[in-house]
């Protein structure tokens, strides 16, 4: 009876820390190489969309017109 009681301790989550930790380990890599990659895709995506086009003044252009 207690060996089975100790097969399912170490299989528990929650009772073994080692594989428990191992796997949040992996989850935390997963998700911030998720969250990296998310941004750069985003980046990526939205680099040329809602650039404004900026009227310069002609005053301040390389070659200034005066009036």
């Amino acid at each position: 009876m207690s060996h089975e009681i100790n097969d399912t301790n170490e299989k528990d989550f929650t009772k073994n820390w080692v594989n428990s930790s191992r796997f949040l380990f992996y989850l935390q890599v997963f998700c911030i190489l998720a969250f990296v990659l998310g941004g750069c895709y985003r980046l990526y995506n939205q680099r040329y969309k809602g650039k404004p086009d900026v009227e310069v003044q002609k005053s301040s252009q390389f070659k200034p017109e005066y009036k």
